[in-house]
């Protein structure tokens, strides 16, 4: 081993366990350069450390061996060691290095998605990561977005549902890269969304994509139109029609995210102010390369479908028995089979309340059996009120938090012509 490596070795040793950790990242970030020029003998150096009691000298060799890692080089000899390092290695000391921990498994994450590896087996790793760095469950960090992502190239959704459910109270991140932080942010919302409406929960699907593009911003970004885009589908899907975006959405959104969504306004206006299957068809057919191109002919095709599904929920306030073939022919559907098909996911999903008559084909629709009146129906009433105290408390100690900040104390005691039009202290009065 060459001695600078040596001297890297003993230095991580003394100081790690010193517990001076802030030093030994200052060090550690002079060595990168040192790692990079001696990366074929890292293995080495990874011998005489310990996972968790080094954790950030570890942490920096792999991070190394990780971002230079060769096309043509096997890559399953670092991705277990990635597995061997989160699992032993202490949080208390990543946590002084966040940007290079971060960095290493948005590495990871592309190295599995871009060589077209089992993405599955990342899912355990990012949640351990996640896990590991953060300092409460209700803490982002820029590893969510990740998680997140392998999940949806995995079609498993149930580890990303797990902290998505998770309503976000603070954000994990580096000050020396706001840009990074800002961009893992906005794809946490996006893959979020992406991840409930692959498990039809709309209505939370449409808050993250609403999250994501109402976030200030001073330029639009791709993950920002890509999330409009979804929005305005999701917004037809659950709601029947396109919900504007917030008004506090910054300027540059409001202004210039319509002309680049052009076709997808076009479907909504359709959908809306026609209403028929065939016209809604026709643009489907005439932009079919945009939105097979923007992976969204899936989504498009569900606002179809919730065209047929509107005109039934229709026919259950005028009916109470009606033939398949009515049901087919008033809801514009091309049959019985059909019909039935759509009838049978709606009562299913809870849509509507209706019975089948397989013998003679007829459909008897009811009402709402649900009377609110049921020992489960009170335990989810009372689940409901403790999260709108809970929620209240927290945003209690938040205001608290912000009324104590030097910015907030500064702009509560100057005049009102003191105060910019964004409600910041004027350069005047710096």
């Amino acid at each position: 081993m060459a001695s600078p490596l040596e001297h890297y070795v003993n230095t991580v040793r003394t100081m790690s366990a010193a517990g001076n950790f802030r030093d030994l990242v200052e060090y550690l970030n002079e060595s990168v350069e040192l790692l990079t020029r001696n990366i074929n003998i890292l293995d080495n150096v990874l011998e005489t450390l310990d996972k968790q009691n080094h954790s950030l000298g570890f942490l920096y060799v792999i991070a190394t061996k990780l971002n230079e890692i060769q096309q043509n080089e096997d890559p399953e000899p670092i991705l277990k060691l990635v597995k061997e390092f989160v699992t032993l290695c202490n949080g208390e000391q990543v946590r002084n290095a966040p940007q290079n921990y971060f960095d290493l498994f948005h590495n990871y994450t592309n190295l599995l998605v871009k060589r077209k590896l089992n993405t599955t087996q990342g899912i355990p790793i990012l949640t351990i990561a996640i896990e590991k760095i953060q300092l409460m469950e209700s803490q982002l960090t820029p590893l969510h977005a990740d998680l997140c992502q392998l999940c949806l190239c995995s079609k498993i959704f149930k580890p990303a549902l797990h902290f998505l459910d998770i309503d976000i109270t603070t954000i994990a991140s580096s000050e020396e890269h706001q840009d990074a932080t800002t961009k893992y942010f906005l794809l946490y919302y996006y893959y979020g969304g992406m991840v409930y409406t692959a498990v039809k929960n709309y209505d939370r699907a449409l808050y993250f994509f609403e999250v994501a593009i109402s976030t200030p911003a001073t330029a639009m970004s791709h993950i920002m139109l890509e999330s409009y885009k979804k929005y305005i589908l999701v917004s037809l899907i659950l709601r029947g029609k396109q919900i504007t975006i917030p008004k506090y959405s910054p300027q540059v959104i409001t202004r210039f995210i319509k002309p680049l969504s052009q076709h997808y306004h076009e479907l909504s206006n359709v959908y809306i102010n026609n209403g028929s299957p065939d016209a809604v068809r026709s643009v489907m057919t005439k932009y079919q390369e945009t939105f097979i191109r923007d992976n969204n002919m899936g989504l498009v095709k569900q606002v179809l479908s919730t065209l047929y599904k509107k005109k039934i929920q229709r026919l259950t306030k005028t009916f109470l028995t009606l033939s398949l073939s009515d049901v087919a022919s008033r809801a514009s559907l091309s049959g019985p089979a059909e019909a039935e098909k759509y009838i049978l996911n709606m009562i299913k999903s809870g849509e509507i309340f209706a019975v089948i008559n397989q013998k003679d084909g007829m459909v008897i629709f009811h009402d709402d059996p649900e009377k609110y009146n049921t020992p489960n129906m009170y335990l989810k009433i009372q689940e409901d009120m403790n999260k709108v105290i809970e929620l209240n408390k927290k945003i209690t100690k938040m205001e608290e938090k912000i009324m104590l900040t030097p910015m907030f104390v500064k702009k509560s005691t100057l005049p009102e012509s003191a105060v910019d039009d964004k409600g910041y202290p004027s350069e005047a009065c710096e």
